[in-house]
């Protein structure tokens, strides 16, 4: 019998529920070294209980108040998926309660409240803490990481990457937090959506060196529960012009494009990725989670190769790698991870860790200049960028 983790689950919504199927499912996983279990669970609705209890019996808290589950022994890890403005209370009294963290993003509502959350962390170094992002899981993009990891694609020429909803072009739909400036965050969808789209550039280990933001708030009132029509106040759409550089070709820098998104017409919950080199080319979108297009160059014809990728995943599962890949297996393996590389000590591999909070921190530092940028009007420079080589 595999060791068992047991967690507490801070915020039972919509990714409470995924990381609870994913722990049902867990015996999908081929070699994982331990086994979660949920002991606790926490939210301010306790409505939601019943669906968590009659799923897991091994559920002996269910509470309204977080700090009597922080304080229950018997929970080793705290999963966190509550909104922006509760992150620097929620995630700094966790750990300073002994517990490990995985939050979700933006990791804090602003950079003062990461900042904190930061050097809360730092005061607990034995702790284990990591952020969110279960895109890059998937194998086509397990496949472009790999060809990062090798170096294969030459001098960087270009690099475009996002992630769109279509939703909120309905002006009808009521508002709920993620579009309340107060609970999302002055950041509105860079907070919500931009640790999604930063993950691999920031893996990669690209250094951004300035921004040229275009924020929109396009639909600036919606109706509330009672049909009154209030204040809209979050950016509803971010597009982010970025000069990059590799840490070791500073050189050598090149476009990077990041567009989040929550009013793209047509778009459902689209997550893209195109990395362009002078040795090889890669693109992918979830529009066609299947399709992987590389191409290598070594003289001759340029010609892209449209491939087929199944469940050819970092941690092994028992599903046979001719089948597709969906969200909640994309969900799994990112649990995977997280307990993988906190049982080791290490990440499988470069681009098979969850998001870390250095990671967190340097997507609050873009999205700040991001700010700053809008406000101005012109390109701002990141605080944290490597200094230009002439």
């Amino acid at each position: 019998m595999k060791p068992t983790v047991s967690f507490g689950i801070v915020g039972l919504g919509l990714m409470g529920k995924e990381f609870a199927a994913s722990v049902a499912r867990w015996c999908h996983l081929v070699d994982s070294p331990v086994r979660p279990e949920i002991v606790a669970i926490c939210d301010n609705h306790a409505d939601l209980f019943p669906w968590y209890k009659d799923h897991f019996p091994t559920i002996t808290q269910a509470t309204t108040e977080y700090r009597e589950l922080l304080q229950n022994p018997a929970v080793e890890i705290v999963y966190c998926a509550v909104p922006h403005h509760l992150h620097e209370e929620f995630y700094c009294g966790a750990l300073n309660a002994g517990k490990h963290l995985m939050g979700e993003k933006p990791f804090g509502i602003d950079k003062k409240a990461n900042d904190r959350i930061n050097e809360t962390m730092a005061q607990h170094p034995e702790l284990f803490v990591r952020c969110t992002s279960q895109f890059p899981f998937l194998p086509a993009v397990q496949r472009i990481a790999d060809l990062l990891t090798a170096g294969s694609f030459g001098r960087l020429l270009e690099v475009n990457c996002g992630f769109k909803h279509s939703s909120d072009l309905d002006p009808n739909k009521p508002i709920n937090w993620k579009r309340m400036i107060e609970m999302n965050g002055e950041y509105g969808c860079m907070g919500d959506l931009g640790l999604h789209v930063c993950h691999v550039p920031f893996r990669a280990g690209w250094a951004i060196r300035n921004v040229r933001a275009i924020l929109s708030n396009i639909v600036a009132e919606r109706p509330d529960s009672q049909k009154r029509m209030v204040a809209c106040r979050t950016w509803d759409n971010a597009t982010l012009f970025c000069e990059a550089c590799e840490q070791e070709r500073p050189e050598e820098p090149f476009p990077l494009t990041m567009k989040m998104q929550r009013i793209a017409p047509g778009e459902k919950n689209s997550w893209y990725l195109e990395i362009l080199g002078t040795k090889t080319c890669a693109r992918f979108s979830t529009k066609n989670p299947k399709l992987l297009q590389l191409l290598h160059y070594q003289g001759g014809e340029q010609i892209w190769q449209n491939i087929d990728m199944g469940s050819e995943t970092a941690f092994k599962t028992n599903t046979g790698a001719i089948f597709e890949q969906g969200f909640s297996d994309a969900i799994l393996q990112m649990w995977a991870a997280f307990l993988y590389e906190f049982h080791h000590k290490k990440p499988l591999k470069p681009f098979a860790g969850c998001v870390t909070p250095q990671e967190a921190a340097l997507s609050h530092d873009l999205f700040t200049a991001a700010l700053e940028s809008q406000r101005q009007q012109k390109t701002v420079a990141l605080a944290s960028a490597p200094e230009r080589e002439r």
